[in-house]
């Protein structure tokens, strides 16, 4: 025969080396993206040939040069690294970097900050492990993808989304586009798959990314050593959980009284298996030993959410979901349950569950998932919480997804995921639900979008001095059958930034947080942290994201986009300003929206200076200064 044959284990050899090659050159771009929006590196450096593409960036503590072969640059300051890139020494030799650890090293004398002694070294750790995992993600995404497509043909169902709707009650199908949504991870995070001293058999049973199923461990905790937090419309915490999780109150009582203890003392608190057998039993031993927790009791499946540790039990009929502490180190940080999380989740609930009760325009554009209840351990005597980031709860209701309105919810990440049938970005299906794909369709589709994150997200903060997280993970977007959104949908609360003389001219009032140590939420004389958390998760982490997206998948030309975001920006200002405080302000915000520098996080700087500062930002050129 002539054809070459090419056996299983050849297939899986040339599969290995193509996942490699891939995972490398993302980790690659994010690195590149990175270095220069953060200006580690300075982009104005950058000598462009005139196709616009070709650029060379001068090394010169070194005496090199840095070839880019291909280096798109888009608005915000993004540069996008699309092809190869090689090192040029003082005579004209050059060699090609495809790894990331060349290509720090090769920069780090250039850098425009001092890394922490070991700072490059845990960054070239982390992202090394980033790349494995990617490799293992992607693996499992092919198989995924092909069983979802056999699935797909043999239901006659239109499409990836239609498939979903029609096979999966209304939570479970949101909860699996989440799962499908984790692939890629924040687009600012150059170690986005960063799991260290996971083993390998742990990533693919524990991440969502892997379509994984969590065990957690309902023990308990005795209730004189818990501090609790609740809504008002909650009654005890144990009354809540009985009948939140019937089955499983039954068994934990029951359970308790077989060991010879009342129910009446104790309160059922969730704990991820994981934790639970890797943390918690050596490091809460004393407590255990003392009868203050119990590791005994029932367990249940859940599927875990995008965050890695927000998990929501695999049952027909919705149960809320449960948010944990996981001793793992994930992107650069450990994944602890603070005791701002546990204090603030639900008074923020709250707070804006009060304000959507008096506001029909506002809530008909947005809706939350509350945080009804949290829990944390508690000294009795010293009141010390700190040990309890390891030992704590926040129940979130599942309500906003248990949808009986026809509405899809798809959390944003998943709309800028690959999906499953044709391998463009899941946005491409909703746009093409109207039957045609032309640029005027998708311009139209992100007129709408935009609209819909934008004015609520806007209102809650130029109104209210609320700033939601409005980032890929913590927004979900409510879709017709049309495919156009709807409602916007915001989680996670605990962490979330508000300037209290507005929500207090209104006449609402939120007990802030405050510990030696954690950083505050709450602010009184500043509103730029809370304005700089809203342009950070919701304009460039978000809205910038799905733009680019677009323009790149559909060819668009002229930033007419960002012309459309900057539109819709525009209308959201002029609708709220008979209502803000003073033209003063609104005139103040309006510029710092659309005409001043954009500020971010620095991640990269933050991980390569071993964090020392959590908010630590730079500025990007704002794209809708620009797109007048």
């Amino acid at each position: 025969m002539d054809e070459r044959l090419i056996s299983p284990t050849d297939h899986d050899q040339e599969n290995d080396a193509t996942l490699l090659a891939n995972a490398r050159n993302n980790a690659i771009s994010r690195l590149v993206r990175c270095l220069f929006a953060e200006r580690l590196l300075d982009p104005d450096a950058l000598l462009w040939t005139r196709d616009g593409h070709d650029a060379r960036l001068p090394l010169w503590p070194t005496r090199r040069v840095l070839h880019f072969t291909d280096l798109r640059s888009a608005p915000a300051g993004t540069l996008r690294n699309r092809g190869q890139i090689e090192v040029l020494d003082s005579s004209g030799a050059r060699q090609r970097i495809d790894d990331p650890a060349a290509l720090m090293k090769e920069i780090a004398p250039c850098l425009a900050v001092s890394p922490a002694p070991d700072g490059l070294e845990h960054l070239l750790h982390d992202v090394e492990n980033s790349i494995e995992n990617d490799i293992l993600a992607r693996r499992h995404r092919q198989n995924w993808s092909a069983q979802l497509r056999r699935k797909i043909t043999e239901a006659g169902a239109p499409d990836f989304l239609g498939y979903l709707e029609e096979s999966l009650p209304p939570h479970l199908a949101a909860m699996t586009l989440d799962q499908w949504g984790a692939l890629e991870g924040h687009p600012f995070y150059p170690t986005w798959k960063a799991k260290p001293g996971l083993a390998t058999e742990d990533v693919i049973a524990l991440s969502p990314e892997f379509d994984a199923r969590v065990r957690l461990r309902i023990a308990a905790l005795r209730r004189d050593w818990a501090y609790i937090e609740k809504m008002p419309h909650v009654g005890s915490y144990s009354e809540w959980f009985s009948q939140n999780f019937p089955d499983l109150w039954q068994s934990w009582a029951d359970g308790l009284l077989t060991r010879g203890k009342s129910p009446d003392d104790w309160l059922p608190l969730p704990v991820h298996a994981w934790h639970l057998e890797n943390f918690v039993r050596r490091e809460f031993a004393p407590e255990i030993e003392a009868g203050i927790f119990d590791p005994a009791g029932p367990e249940i499946e859940t599927l875990p959410s995008m965050s890695f540790r927000t998990m929501l039990p695999e049952t027909q009929e919705p149960r809320p979901f449960i948010k944990l502490p996981v001793a793992i180190w994930l992107t650069s940080e450990q994944r602890t349950l603070q005791a701002k999380s546990i204090h603030m989740g639900p008074r923020l609930s709250t707070l804006i569950s009060d304000i959507l009760s008096g506001e029909d325009d506002l809530g008909d554009g947005l809706e939350i998932f509350v945080e009804e209840v949290g829990a944390i351990l508690h000294h009795p005597e010293t009141g010390d919480e700190h040990p309890g980031r390891f030992l704590s709860v926040v129940y979130r209701n599942v309500d906003a997804l248990a949808r009986t309105d026809g509405l899809l919810p798809v959390t944003v990440a998943a709309l800028l995921t690959a999906g499953p049938v044709d391998g463009r970005p899941l946005i491409c299906e909703l746009i093409a639900r109207r039957g045609s794909e032309t640029e005027a369709d998708v311009v139209a589709f992100f007129h709408a979008y935009a609209r819909t994150v934008i004015r609520p997200a806007l209102a809650m903060y130029l109104l209210y001095g609320i700033a939601f997280e409005a980032h890929q993970q913590n927004s979900t977007i409510l879709f017709d059958h049309r495919g156009l959104p709807r409602k916007l949908l915001i989680r996670d609360f605990g962490d979330g930034r508000s300037f209290a003389p507005l929500f207090r001219e209104r006449g609402y009032d939120l007990k802030p947080f405050s510990r030696k140590g954690i950083l505050p939420t709450t602010f009184d004389d500043d509103i730029s942290l809370v304005r700089s958390f809203v342009i950070d998760a919701c304009f460039v982490c978000h809205l910038h994201e799905i733009a680019l997206c677009l323009s790149e998948q559909y060819a668009l030309m002229d930033d007419i986009l960002w012309r459309t975001l900057r539109d819709e920006t525009e209308q959201a200002f002029d609708a709220l300003r008979p209502r803000m405080l003073s033209d003063a302000f609104w005139a103040e915000e309006r510029e710092a929206f659309l005409e001043r520098p954009w500020p971010t996080r620095s991640v990269l700087r933050m991980h390569l200076e071993r964090y020392r500062d959590y908010r630590v930002e730079h500025q990007l050129p704002n794209p809708l200064a620009s797109a007048q």
